[in-house]
């Protein structure tokens, strides 16, 4: 409890709010990187998801790869890449893009492969084409999945981004070690805290525009 209890003493210090190094900055360059790779992340998977969904080609080399990726580790990527490129946020944000593909891409596929036969087979019956039938039938049967894919992989990354600070990014990471280097746990402990809180936040943003962007109907059919 007085760990806690010092964390949040940090984290409510004024002096900690002010400055090119205050909270307000490195929670904004942590937001930056997260949204960031996720949208690059999502540009290549959704694409990709949608196209072996559709055509039901690649499936396993898209499993395959979705597997590698989540085996990599992120810090040793991180390491190499940044031993490749120097320090800075390119190597971290390649890596944090790694990080998030296959989440994505897996919920993308998986969506549109769960669409009943019986409705595609009704679409192309009143003369769809096989662009128009994804389009107006199968992405948004796919989008509850597809947001979950996306959900995923903004929380796996928002976790992980703390690591650019390893190389000499910026974001929340930036007070771990900071902390880990001078024994201030105290800092340490309310980098996480901070991490944690930004998670759930995004978490119930997310799910919010999930229920708003989904169509009620097809929550009901998903969830049923």
């Amino acid at each position: 409890m007085n760990q806690l209890a010092a964390a949040w003493g940090w984290i409510i210090d004024p002096a900690h709010w002010a400055g090119p190094d205050g909270i307000p900055v490195r929670l904004g360059e942590h937001l930056l990187y997260t949204f960031a790779a996720v949208t690059l992340a999502a540009l290549v998977a959704i694409p990709l998801g949608l196209l072996i969904g559709h055509t039901g080609r690649g499936r396993a080399l898209a499993v395959g790869s979705s597997s590698a990726a989540r085996a990599v580790p992120t810090l040793g990527l991180i390491t190499l890449l940044a031993l490749v490129w120097g320090v800075g946020i390119k190597a971290p944000m390649v890596a944090f893009v790694v990080l998030a593909i296959p989440s994505i891409l897996a919920a993308t596929y998986a969506g549109v492969d769960a669409v009943d036969p019986q409705v595609r087979d009704a679409a192309r019956a009143v003369g769809m084409t096989g662009r128009q039938v994804l389009a107006r039938v199968e992405v948004p049967l796919a989008l509850p999945m597809m947001w979950g894919g996306i959900r995923s992989g903004t929380l796996q990354v928002v976790a992980t981004a703390t690591l650019a600070a390893y190389v000499g990014a910026g974001g929340l990471g930036r007070y771990l070690f900071r902390g880990l280097k001078t024994q201030d746990y105290p800092q340490m402990l309310a980098a996480a805290l901070l991490v944690v809180a930004l998670a759930i936040v995004l978490e119930l943003l997310l799910g919010l525009a999930q229920r708003l962007g989904v169509p009620r109907g097809v929550r009901e059919q998903f969830n049923g």
